[in-house]
C-alpha cells in the first residue's frame, strides 16, 4: 500500500551540477521530515540500464514478449532491478517525474525505465472481479498521483495552447495520458521550467518554491480532467459516444475539464 507522506523521485538527467539538480536537491531539502519521505532514483548516477531485452524474460515462458513479461512479473522472476523499480512504486503516493525536455520527449533512458519496470501484469494487463482490464482511470497503480517536472530551453509562452511547440501537456500525452491515466494514476498537470538555459540565480528561487508549494500541495491539487474508460463517455469500440464534447477533436476531447 501507498504511503500517504512518501514521494518516489524519478529523475533523468546526465549533470550532476545541472539546474534540474539543484532545483531538486533545494525542493527535497525544504520539505518537512516529520511529514514527508522522499526516495529518489537518479537513473544517471544508478547507471540504470534502459533496455529492454530477452534477459528480462529469460526465466518465463510464452508466445510474445509481453506473454513472457506477464509471466516474469507474475511468478516474481523479473530481474532484481525491475523487482526493486516496482516495490518503489508500489510505496509511493506521489511520483514526481523529473526530467529535460529533448526533442518533444524525455531522455531515452527514462523511457527505457517505463518499458522496463510498467510490466504486463504490474502496470497493466491487470483485470478487475469481472475479468475486465482495468485501464483508463483504473489500474494496479491506482491511488498514486505523477507529476511531471520538465525544464525546456525555450519560452514559456512557446509551450503553450498557441504557442509554436504546442502545449506542453499535449506534447507530454504520452506520458500523462498513455502511461499515468492508463495505469490508473492521477496525472497533474505538468509543471515547466522555461528558458532553463539562461536562468537567473533570483529565477532559480522562485523555480524552487514554485516546485515546493506543487509538491506540498499535490494530493489537494485539482488533476488533469482525463475521461475514464468506464465512465460511460466512450462506447464498445472505445470512441466518444456522438453526444459527448461532440464539436471537439484531438487531445482535449478526452478531457472531462
Amino acid at each position: 500500500m501507498s504511503d500517504p507522506s512518501h514521494i518516489l523521485w524519478l529523475y533523468a538527467h546526465p549533470m550532476p551540477t545541472s539546474l534540474n539538480a539543484a532545483v531538486r536537491d533545494e525542493v527535497i531539502s525544504r520539505l518537512p521530515d516529520r511529514s514527508w519521505r522522499t526516495e529518489v532514483v537518479d537513473l544517471y548516477a544508478e547507471g540504470w540500464n534502459p533496455l529492454l531485452s530477452h534477459e528480462d524474460v529469460a526465466a518465463a515462458s510464452g508466445r510474445t514478449l509481453s506473454d513472457r513479461q506477464r509471466a516474469a512479473t507474475l511468478s516474481g522472476s523479473p530481474p532484481d532491478a525491475v523487482r526493486t523499480q516496482q516495490e518503489r512504486v508500489m510505496r509511493a503516493q506521489l511520483i514526481v517525474v523529473q526530467f529535460p525536455l529533448w526533442w518533444y520527449g524525455m531522455p531515452a533512458i527514462l523511457k527505457g525505465w517505463f518499458d522496463r519496470v510498467f510490466t504486463n501484469g504490474f502496470a497493466f494487463g491487470v483485470r478487475d472481479e469481472n475479468g475486465r482490464v482495468r485501464k483508463y482511470g483504473d489500474g494496479n497503480l491506482a491511488g498514486r498521483r505523477l507529476l511531471p517536472v520538465v525544464t525546456a530551453g525555450d519560452r514559456e509562452t512557446a509551450l503553450r495552447d498557441r504557442g509554436i511547440s504546442g502545449d506542453i501537456d499535449d506534447i507530454l500525452w504520452p506520458l500523462l495520458h498513455g502511461t499515468a491515466h492508463y495505469t490508473g494514476m492521477t496525472p497533474l498537470r505538468t509543471h515547466l521550467i522555461a528558458e532553463a538555459d539562461s536562468i537567473s540565480e533570483n529565477r532559480v528561487e522562485t523555480e524552487v518554491g514554485r516546485l515546493h508549494d506543487r509538491i506540498t500541495g499535490a494530493s489537494r491539487e485539482r488533476p488533469l480532467g482525463f475521461r475514464s474508460l468506464r465512465g460511460g463517455d466512450y462506447g464498445q469500440d472505445h470512441t466518444l459516444h456522438d453526444h459527448v464534447a461532440p464539436t471537439t477533436t484531438g487531445h482535449r476531447a478526452h478531457t472531462r475539464f
